[in-house]
């Protein structure tokens, strides 16, 4: 089993949930964070929400603020079997690339162990 956790634009939700959905992936975990990549944050929340916005920022504006900016962002959890990775990881993709900085990314990590507190079920029988 894998673990899949993805960073992506807040108004990428909707439709990031849809096309999981609709690729067979219903049950997931959505947390709200805030983060940065190489360029701290530049851009700020406006550019979160139109990325085409990054070109407009200027020097002078950015040496005004030198702060560093935290994105919000949203971060998505899903645990699939390994035969299913590709399909949920190409159902993000697909949903929150629009080629500008700021898309996301997309972490997949292998999972030990997985039990189901209510039955005590472990591994695949505790996800399904």
């Amino acid at each position: 089993m894998k673990e899949i956790v993805a960073f992506i634009r807040r108004h990428q939700l909707p439709a990031t949930k849809k096309a999981l959905e609709e690729a067979g992936f219903p049950a997931l975990t959505i947390q709200s964070v805030e983060g940065r990549g190489r360029q701290k944050g530049i851009g700020g929340w406006a550019a979160e929400i139109d990325p085409e916005l990054n070109s407009f920022a200027s020097a002078a504006l950015q040496r005004m603020e030198p702060e560093i900016k935290w994105i919000p962002k949203r971060m998505l959890t899903i645990i699939v079997q390994d035969d299913q990775v590709s399909a949920a990881v190409d159902a993000i993709v697909v949903a929150n690339k629009t080629g500008h900085i700021g898309d996301g990314k997309i972490f997949v990590c292998p999972l030990q162990e997985v039990v189901r507190l209510r039955t005590q079920e472990r591994g695949c029988d505790a996800v399904i």
